[in-house]
């Protein structure tokens, strides 16, 4: 099976959370840069990487990378490549693209020099003079950063956070890849109770419930490379098949999540019950002030209003201060909060541990965690 470089693409902050998954599926060749994670591998990695990888943002095939300060150069460089190794004769094949600090800043004419390059070489490869496009879709970007260009497919389609069970959402959606990062960040194992009491849609919550039973966060949808021949069905269903064989459906959960907002509990109800988790997860109309547990050794994850609206700050600094004292009396819990409020811990009434910045979004946020002691070990 032959080698691919693969480009996995993330959020500012959480390419080492990446970098740890990629490895945790088995590949070694791994390389961290900013806002991406590149790992060599064979083609079996593409449908692995594109249903196990939960905090990626997408997955694309390199094709080649070549410095170039002009458009000439652009155009023959590209031409000079395998393109009809990846790009078969009726495939749909648009271009988009990015420049960054490049000599060929203008973006959509390097799009349209990469777009004709490409089919000069199919062209020659095919013995064609026409491509109707009609086939499977690949889309093609050229990504200019410093006069080097990088030629990439992408072989996720929609993007990862697109888990297929959010319908719908309120109106700050937490990105699904980034409630995933935070849990990840977490000390939490499956066997401690688990909750968010900011729950919104619900995406905290179902995320660690599909971490907690090993869940790919992809099972549940499609991918664009699905349909490339190249990679070919028989790759796809083994990889399909790891999924539904690793799943570990019998793990017992206790995952609770609350909103101060009926309307947006019933709404996190119904993305869990698309999820297909509906009877993981616990959710109920709660306020801060009112949380209570009987558990010990749990793990509190939340993304709570900013405040950076014009008059909600006071709501946010009370709920904080609330917060702070409704958890006190939980001194074997450990707390995670993601808040752009750069006076989190003064409202809180308490230092954290550690604190790790992170994009939420365009917001830049602080992740503040307050390690509780660790539980027991059993037995």
């Amino acid at each position: 099976m032959k080698k691919v470089t693969l480009i996995a693409t993330a959020t500012m902050g959480l390419e080492a959370i990446v970098a740890r998954e990629v490895k945790s599926l088995g590949y070694e060749d791994v390389q961290v840069e900013n806002g991406k994670v590149i790992f060599t591998a064979d083609v079996s990695a593409i449908p692995r990487a594109n249903l196990w990888i939960r905090t990626a943002d997408r997955i694309k095939v390199k094709i080649a990378e070549f410095k170039a300060f002009t458009f000439d150069e652009l155009f023959e460089k590209t031409k000079a490549l395998p393109w009809a190794d990846y790009i078969p004769v009726d495939a749909e094949f648009p271009v988009i693209g990015k420049s960054v600090k490049s000599k060929l800043f203008s973006v959509s004419d390097c799009q349209a020099i990469v777009k004709k390059a490409v089919v000069e070489s199919l062209k020659k490869q095919y013995k064609t003079t026409w491509f109707d496009e009609t086939g499977s879709l690949y889309r093609i970007e050229v990504a200019l950063h410093k006069d080097v260009a990088t030629l990439t497919l992408d072989s996720s389609g929609v993007g990862l956070h697109k888990r297929g069970y959010r319908s719908l959402h309120n109106q700050a959606p937490l990105k699904e890849t980034m409630a995933a990062a935070m849990i990840m960040l977490t000390s939490w194992r499956p066997d401690r109770p688990f909750v968010d009491p900011f729950c919104g849609s619900g995406t905290i919550p179902i995320e660690a419930a599909m971490i907690g039973q090993n869940i790919a966060p992809g099972f549940n949808r499609d991918f664009v490379s699905e349909d490339w021949s190249w990679i070919g069905k028989d790759v796809w269903n083994k990889a399909r098949q790891e999924v539904e064989d690793l799943a570990n459906y019998d793990q017992k959960l206790d995952i609770i999540g609350s909103d101060i907002d009926h309307r947006t509990v019933d709404l996190a109800n119904n993305n869990a019950l698309e999820a297909g988790l509906g009877d993981l997860v616990t959710f109920k109309q709660m306020q801060i002030k009112d949380f209570s547990h009987k558990g010990s050794y749990g793990v509190i994850v939340g993304n709570p209003p900013y405040g950076e609206r014009l008059g909600e700050q006071e709501e946010v600094e009370q709920m904080y201060r609330d917060m702070g004292q409704a958890l006190s009396s939980y001194d074997t819990w450990s707390v995670y909060m993601l808040t752009s409020n750069e006076s989190f811990e003064q409202f809180y009434g308490k230092k954290a541990s550690k604190k790790r910045k992170l994009y939420n979004g365009n917001i830049k946020t602080d992740f503040y965690q307050f390690f509780g002691p660790r539980p027991p070990k059993q037995g």
